[in-house]
């Protein structure tokens, strides 16, 4: 049974969202230890009080989240690194439980890309257990598995992807996404 797309919009992440972003989070990577870990909760250092964003987003130039919005209701999160060279990293993804497997991933992945069009490659690392992701990455948004990346520090237990993009003098690597907007 197909479900229809949900009409999304994005906005860059701000400190006020934080309260807000981190109850998303935390319901969103505690739902994924409980069904692949069988743990009650679990996630990167600071996913449940905060820290993560305060951490990985808002102290770096090159670090950049939108919040994920359906009819203006928060339902989750993105934060990519756009780098000079062009090699970009995708920090997180992340959505509410209650909006997974609606197209939410795939569609906020079509918005990144169409949001930046001159990029070279993408890449993230994600946990070995975390087969939902692998999914996720492979199958619907084109990327694949490799041994090491510059750029991607090696923790143990995580996976790493990358995705060429191809030749951005040609234009943009995708088409926009047709159902998403982004909201100032």
């Amino acid at each position: 049974m197909s479900q229809q797309k949900l009409p999304l919009s994005y906005e860059e992440i701000t400190e006020a969202d934080i309260p807000q972003l981190t109850e998303v989070m935390t319901r969103a990577f505690d739902d994924d230890s409980q069904k692949h870990r069988g743990l009650e909760r679990g996630g990167p250092e600071g996913y449940d009080n905060g820290d993560f964003f305060r951490t990985w987003l808002f102290p770096y130039e090159q670090s950049v989240g939108y919040k994920i919005l359906s009819e203006g209701e928060l339902i989750g999160g993105i934060i990519v690194w756009i780098l000079p060279e062009g090699h970009n990293i995708l920090g997180t993804i992340f959505v509410d439980p209650a909006y997974q497997d609606r197209g939410v991933g795939a569609q906020t992945w079509q918005f990144i890309e169409a949001t930046y069009p001159e990029t070279k490659s993408w890449r993230l690392a994600t946990p070995d257990w975390a087969t939902k992701n692998h999914h996720f990455y492979a199958e619907k948004c084109g990327f694949e598995k490799v041994d090491s990346d510059p750029l991607i520090p090696e923790p143990e237990g995580n996976t790493i992807y990358r995705k060429e993009m191809g030749d951005t003098a040609s234009g943009p690597a995708v088409s926009p996404a047709p159902d998403v907007s982004l909201t100032d």
